[in-house]
């Protein structure tokens, strides 16, 4: 039984899930920092400074506080900056998926359309010979 498991996880596509399981977290992290860290202060500085991830509504009239941390401890709270902040990262996950898959059948489409190698001339008289015995035995 071990030796089928080895055998399975193994296998080339199990390896490579794995293999991009792992950076498709590591990307995750790059995207989250990068909208994090930068698009959204930059939406931040262009709106005078708002941080999005702290905007929320409070539910009920005992949400008195001022950030989200200590909102949720009060009570129920509708955080919507932090939705609007997860969005936009998925969005530009999404993008950026998009441009890597098409950049990628762009290159395939361009690997289909190359010419076939012109045979040597050496191949080219087997060829010819290949014909003439096919003919001859008709």
């Amino acid at each position: 039984m071990l030796k089928e498991f080895r055998e399975f996880a193994m296998k080339g596509n199990v390896v490579d899930l794995a293999v991009g399981i792992i950076i498709g977290a590591a990307f995750g992290a790059i995207v989250s920092s990068l909208v994090g860290d930068i698009i959204m202060p930059l939406i931040g500085a262009i709106t005078g400074g708002l941080d999005f991830s702290n905007y929320f509504t409070g539910l009920s009239s005992a949400v008195t506080a001022t950030n989200l941390a200590d909102a949720k401890k009060q009570g129920a709270v509708l955080a919507w900056g932090n939705f609007l902040t997860l969005t936009l990262n998925f969005l530009i996950v999404a993008f950026v998926l998009f441009v890597v898959i098409r950049f990628m059948n762009r290159l395939k489409r361009n690997d289909a359309e190359k010419p076939a190698p012109k045979p040597n001339p050496e191949q080219e008289l087997l060829t010819e010979i290949r014909d003439i015995l096919k003919t001859m035995r008709r």
